[in-house]
Order: C-alpha cells, then structure tokens, then sequence
C-alpha cells in the first residue's frame, strides 16, 4: 500500500514529493478485528483502526491543557524553550497541537494511518504547520535532528520487547540535536497489577458503547485488554468491532539499563504531574533522559 504524499509535507506546506510503502505496526501488538455478521477475520497492522473514529470521545476526560503544561514546564526545566519537537505515537494529535500553541515546531509520528488522518484534519481546521509522519518508532527516520522528543500515554508500554525498546532509544538518540531531551511517560507495573488488573470496563454513550476488558500476566509482566466496539451506523443499527492491544510493564531499573545500551543519559524520573520521585503506588512515571553523542 502507497501512502499519501500528504503524511509527508514539509514545514513549508509543500508535498515533499516522497511516498513509502505502509510500515509494520509501531507497537508490539497483535490486533485483530472482525466485523459482526461475517466470518471474515483481518489481522491488523496497527492497535487503532476502528478505535480511531471515536477515540478523541472516550478521551474526553483526559485533562490534555493539564497534561501539556506539565511537559511544557518540564521541557523548559530541562533547557528546551522553543525549535522543533517531534512527538512518538501523537495518535490524533491532541497533544501535538497544544504543544505547537506552546510555540513549539512539531512532528507527530504514529504508524495508524486512521489516527493520523483525524489529526490532520484537526490541523487543516486550527491552520497550525505540524507536520505528520506515518511511521514505526522502532523505525522512524526524520530528515535532520531536533531540540526534543517527546512520547505521552504509555505509547512505550507498547514496545512489549525489551530489544525493541533499546532499538526505539537508539533512534531517538541518534536524532536528538547534542544535549538534546527525551520525555516519556510509562504506566507502572503497580497501575497493570494492582488497578487494571482482572477487570472488565464499560461505557455506553448515545452513538457508541465500549467494553474493555483486561487481563494482566504478573509473571510476563504483560497487560492485554480486548476492546469491543459497538458504532452506530447512518441506518440505525449498531456495528461490532473487536481490538486487542498489549502492553508490557517495565521497572524503572530496565528503563536506566535500556537508556544506557542505547547511549543515551538518565536524568530523572518523576511521580507524573509532580516534580516528587516515583513511589511504590506511582501509576504513572515521567523519564527524562538526555542525546550524549553519536
């Protein structure tokens, strides 16, 4: 599959010019969906398909303004002000835009074309210059280096290999300017034990109705959940669809270890949204770490 010229337009507005063939999944996942009232079954390339198109709904409680002050205060404590940014997994962009509000010059890169799409059409409506790439992390390549990265909501959770994960730092390293910053955020091993766990989550709306339920192998350190989807159609009827995304838990000492194999520097881990370390019920971390050479 050929992808449009438009996922790589440059920060002038124009088409690059450039197409590449479709990437394999930019997460360790294996999703499948099937369609109610057919037999037919497609594996996925990606953990957001059908997602996607109600995504920004079901995320509406994702205090995102909050969520961005904080990454903004933390790439300011940490010397990066202003230049270009690239984010890994931006999905539909909700927090690429506000960055970019922020006065930073962004990248949003994902590798599901549908998430993408969605956030492009948020750029053509708030005539920001984001420019978006549909591209694997464990692949991505960009054109030259950047003041900072950033990944947030447990996109590197997605990386269910520990090999991969070195693999994804080495590139972010490599394209990081020198002394440039990586922020990433990581849900914790205690959130997938203790909060998600054995447990099944639902949420009925007007036109779309979700199911989730979760599983976590304590022993693999391994969080699947089964997403199903029920969309309403034009004709009343609703559809069903079915995805199933995995996530592996990391302790913060595989995270140094993974930094390091990779070249790069630790420099902090933070309890999110405080400026306090990680505890043992910190269900969300903040990593900085830092490019130190080539």
């Amino acid at each position: 599959m050929i992808l449009e010229e438009e996922f790589f337009r440059d920060k002038t507005g124009q088409k690059s010019g450039e197409s590449v063939e479709e990437v394999v999944s930019v997460y360790e996942a294996v999703c499948v969906r099937k369609t109610e009232g057919s037999d037919s079954r497609m594996e996925c390339k990606d953990a957001y398909t059908d997602f996607a198109k109600v995504y920004d709904e079901f995320m509406d409680n994702v205090p995102y303004e909050e969520w961005c002050e904080y990454l903004v205060r933390l790439l300011r404590t940490y010397g990066c002000r202003e230049g270009l940014v690239a984010e890994l997994g931006c999905g539909t962009g909700a927090l690429t835009e506000r960055l970019s509000r922020a006065g930073y010059d962004m990248i949003g890169i994902d590798n599901s074309e549908e998430m993408l799409g969605i956030a492009m059409e948020k750029r053509r409506e708030s005539g920001l210059d984001i420019l978006y790439l549909l591209q694997d992390m464990r692949e991505f390549e960009l054109y030259g280096t950047v003041e900072a990265m950033v990944s947030i909501c447990d996109s590197m959770n997605y990386i269910t290999e520990y090999e991969e994960l070195v693999q994804v730092f080495r590139l972010v390293n490599n394209y990081l300017n020198p002394g440039g910053i990586f922020i990433f955020d990581l849900n914790t091993e205690y959130k997938y034990r203790e909060i998600l766990g054995e447990r099944t989550i639902a949420e009925n709306r007007e036109k779309q109705s979700f199911i989730w339920d979760n599983y976590y192998d304590r022993e693999q350190k391994l969080n699947e959940y089964e997403l199903t989807l029920f969309l309403k159609e034009e004709s009343g009827l609703y559809r069903k669809y079915e995805e199933f995304h995995y996530q592996r838990a990391y302790s913060l000492e595989e995270i140094r270890k993974a930094l390091s194999e990779a070249g790069m520097e630790w420099v902090a881990f933070y309890d999110a949204f405080t400026e306090n370390a990680p505890n043992e019920t910190s269900e969300r971390v903040y990593v900085v770490a830092r490019e130190q050479g080539k």
